[in-house]
């Protein structure tokens, strides 16, 4: 592979400008590209949408109603070859490649994702898939910011946080809400806040937001009236909408991912899968406008009804126009609970078979409809409490939204900014984390990261769990930690304590086993008490018993988790049969370590099997067995073993971990061996390792 260096990366090492203001830079230009993406997005879809449902009526009048439905698929037709054959990245809602990229690959997306999603999009929406905007624009502006930091050379971290500016900066220019942006960046993509990554996300936002407002103008996305809490009472309807948000969320979260996977099983050419979801889709539509009172009742009418665009079905498109509608209390209650259930399957249909768009505006939708639908209830049943329906309409929208990506933070903001209405602040929040807790209860995964799971990637804090199930404790534990006696003086362990710069060691018995385990936030406790005689304490007057360990053969993953819940920073590793014999110990160090172990044998396994896929079904294969007493390799070395030459030991597994194996690596019984080459040596292979040590 080649090491030249691009003239971008040259002239940054010829200019060496300050870390700070290069990455303040850079957010700028990010923001103020993904603003103009932005601008040229939504303008493109009002084009398509245009021609499709207006031009294309006039030029074939005789399509009649079935406009509705040859429309959707014919775009459906163009944008499944774009996917298939040019980004497959843009297939989706976007956000969990964004997420995928952050995770395994330092932030890296492909340039042409973000043409391709913009394209893809356009054709989706425009055509009436039902999806919305925001999951687009924020793979367009994330692609930027990775495409730039990879032109500079940049490291991995710099990068990430170029993809979340990115980000930000989509969510700010679709919707003209920079702070929902940040929160979206924060919540969902980086998982945690550092000041000197926040500022860039910021002034990121800001710059497309500016943009945005320049060519779109600075309106409200919605006209809302200004709503009140009639009642302080009226905060128990609130927590009831919560409630019913955090199932219905999780039925839109189960039901877009069971399409998912019907379709990606289905052996079906990828190119025409979109088309197949669109048919769908325009039946759906064309059923949904011969429900009484909601389309048309004749060709006649059908035809003086014109134009076309302003009379698609409501669940189509992103549906703005119907949701602010629904946020001013003039939509029926029981056209509302329906499209609460017809909503998602639209949206399932279109994202569900490979479509291109995204879900956060079909999450708002949903949740107006909701709101809408629960508050004509509660409006009926206590109308001086209450208050009017177009209230829990908009406070509907972040709890689904919330319920679904978990983001109650950015549920909560980007209705504010979208309404521009602060009096029902207290509702939002209480609704928001009310549905995201309830639902994460329930149901663990999110909308955005339900594609990841399916794809053995479990995201959380800004990492792939799987990574951590795949290190054993006994990899990366410091096998010679520094150890302390439990009669040892205060003076002695402070003493240790700044000899070694530590801030904590396991205490022993004088067997050596484990007694306790003492840091030096205990010693300092001990010593803020002046009532106490100091003199003559020892180690063991301040340590903890008893404590918390974990065994070597045990993944990283259950470290962690068993140092949450009090926030311990190290663990004593223990043997399982002599629960006191201290093996090593843990820190948080060795767990940062662990899991830049664990995606470096990720990737190499990837890359392995990605190489190996055609060769291995035909010609190559595995075999495992396990040695036992009396075998010729039980105590003998690898090198001396007589292997075929077209087999290889990749492994071994010993009580419990995994072992690569070295020329020098010496058999035990119980070992399970793995072997791995051609299929007709294999045998041969293992009747070396066991037959019998007589032979």
């Amino acid at each position: 592979m080649s090491s030249k260096r691009s003239p971008g990366g040259l002239l940054l090492d010829k200019i060496s400008p300050p870390e700070g203001l290069l990455l303040l830079v850079l957010a700028m230009v990010i923001g103020g590209a993904t603003g103009l993406a932005a601008v040229f997005f939504i303008r493109l879809i009002a084009l398509i949408q245009d021609w499709s449902y207006s031009t294309i009526q006039l030029t074939f009048p005789r399509l009649g109603m079935w406009s509705y439905v040859l429309v959707p698929v014919a775009g459906a037709l163009l944008v499944g070859p774009l996917i298939a054959w040019f980004a497959r990245e843009a297939k989706g809602h976007g956000v969990p490649e964004v997420m995928q990229a952050l995770v395994l690959r330092g932030g890296r997306i492909r340039p042409r994702v973000a043409l391709a999603k913009i394209v893809a999009s356009a054709l989706c929406i425009g055509t009436g898939g039902s999806a919305g905007r925001e999951g687009p624009i924020v793979q367009v502006g994330s692609a930027l910011g990775s495409t730039m930091g990879q032109i500079l050379h940049l490291s991995d971290e710099r990068i990430k946080n170029l993809v979340s500016c990115g980000a930000a900066a989509g969510i700010a220019a679709t919707f003209n809400a920079p702070i929902a942006g940040v929160a979206f960046a924060i919540e969902v993509l980086m998982s945690e806040l550092q000041v000197r990554m926040f500022g860039n996300v910021v002034i990121s936002a800001v710059s497309a937001s500016i943009v945005s407002q320049i060519f779109l103008g600075a309106r409200p996305a919605f006209t809302v009236p200004t709503y009140t809490m009639q009642s302080p009472v009226a905060i128990l309807f609130y927590l009831l909408l919560g409630l019913v948000a955090a199932l219905v969320g999780i039925m839109f979260i189960r039901m877009l991912g069971w399409f998912e996977d019907r379709f990606d099983d289905w052996k079906f050419p990828l190119a025409l899968k979109p088309a197949v979801g669109a048919l769908l889709l325009g039946l759906l539509g064309f059923g949904y406008l011969h429900l009484p009172g909601i389309g048309f009742t004749s060709i006649t009418q059908f035809r003086l009804e014109m134009p076309l665009i302003e009379n698609i079905p409501h669940v189509y498109g992103a549906g703005f126009t119907f949701i602010e509608e629904a946020l001013q209390g003039r939509v029926d209650f029981w056209l509302l609970a329906l499209l609460v259930f017809l909503k998602p399957l639209a949206t399932s249909f279109t994202l569900g078979s490979g479509n291109s768009g995204g879900v956060f505006a079909p999450s708002l939708f949903i949740g107006a409809m909701l709101g809408g639908a629960m508050g004509s209830l509660f409006s009926t049943w206590q109308p001086e409490l209450a208050g009017p329906p177009g209230a829990y309409a908009l406070v509907g929208m972040a709890a689904v939204f919330s319920a679904s990506a978990r983001a109650p933070l950015t549920a909560m903001l980007i209705v504010f900014e979208m309404s521009n209405d602060y009096s029902l602040i207290l509702p939002l929040m209480i609704t928001s984390v009310m549905a995201s807790y309830l639902a994460q209860h329930l149901y663990a995964d999110s909308i955005y990261t339900i594609k990841l799971t399916r794809r053995g990637i479990r995201f959380a804090q800004g990492r792939d769990m799987d990574i951590m199930q795949g290190v054993m404790v006994g990899e990366v534990m410091n096998r010679q930690p520094v150890t302390i006696s439990r009669k040892k003086t205060l003076a002695e362990l402070y003493q240790q304590f700044q000899e070694t710069n530590f801030l904590g060691f396991p205490v022993l018995d004088e067997a050596g086993l484990l007694w306790g385990i003492v840091t030096l936030q205990d010693m300092e406790k001990t010593l803020s008490q002046t009532a106490i005689n100091l003199r003559g304490l020892r180690v063991e007057d301040v340590a903890v018993t008893d404590p918390v360990t974990v065994y070597p053969d045990e993944p990283i993953w259950t470290a962690i988790q068993k140092m949450a819940p009090r926030d311990l920073a190290r663990l004593p590793v223990v043997s399982r049969k002599e629960k006191r014999r201290l093996l090593g110990l843990i820190s948080r160090s060795d767990i940062l370590r662990a899991y830049d172990v664990g995606i470096v044998r990720k990737q190499r396994g990837q890359l392995l099997e990605g190489s190996l896929a055609l060769r291995r079904q035909e010609y190559n294969g595995f075999r495992e067995f396990r040695l036992r007493q009396g075998q010729r390799a039980v105590g003998a070395v690898l090198r001396d073993l007589d292997l075929p030459e077209p087999v290889n030991v990749v492994s071994v597994e010993r009580n419990g971990m995994v072992l690569i194996p070295r020329g020098g690596t010496r058999f035990e019984e119980g070992d399970i061996v793995t072997v791995f080459g051609r299929k007709e040596f294999l045998r041969q292979a293992e009747e070396e390792f066991t037959r019998s040590a007589t032979d």
